[in-house]
């Protein structure tokens, strides 16, 4: 059987990936919006500096291994960057003071704001979700908590990531932005 004249390939303009903009884009922009990933220079600069990153895989290895590092100044100032998770806009106020008073003992006993990764939590569940592990963690010693608190950040980091390289649009000048609300 012989084939009919094959088509000319169309051919559509070049657009950039999130991550070739994330490899391409100036140092210092790059930094920027790392550290709305995670809120530390050492974090962002090294994940910044060991770019161009061949696939999203390797890119998320960097800042987990980056985040493993952390030393314990960098971790404190990491968490002096977050805040509470935002909850579902139609939490009742019981659950907010409820929220409130936890956060409070949490503060109090560790001397951070409670970070927790909740990227996979169904929104009618993030209040119960956050509740129930503040008051897990607050039986941890101190060490304990570091080091949860730690994987939470690092959870967070690369929940972020991701969320910047999924949201990431180039400009017309190839640089890349945050993802709306981040």
């Amino acid at each position: 059987m012989t084939r009919g004249p094959t088509l000319p390939a169309h051919h559509l303009p070049y657009l950039p990936r999130p991550l070739d903009a994330f490899n391409t884009a100036p140092a210092d922009e790059t930094r920027a919006l790392l550290l709305h990933c995670l809120h530390s220079l050492r974090w962002s600069d090294r994940i910044a500096a060991h770019r161009p990153y061949p696939d999203p895989a390797a890119l998320l290895a960097a800042a987990d291994e980056a985040a493993y590092d952390l030393s314990p100044a960098d971790l404190a100032d990491a968490l002096a960057g977050e805040s509470l998770p935002e909850l579902p806009e139609d939490t009742y106020s019981a659950a907010h003071m409820a929220l409130s008073a936890a956060h409070a003992a949490y503060e109090a006993r560790f001397g951070h704001a409670f970070v927790i990764y909740l990227g996979d939590v169904p929104a009618d569940e993030v209040i119960d979700r956050i509740l129930e592990a503040i008051r897990s963690r607050l039986t941890n010693d101190p060490e304990e908590e570091r080091v949860t608190a730690a994987d939470e950040l690092r959870r967070l980091a690369r929940g972020r990531l991701l969320a910047l390289l999924r949201g990431a649009r180039a400009g017309a000048t190839g640089h890349i932005a945050p993802a709306p609300g981040r």
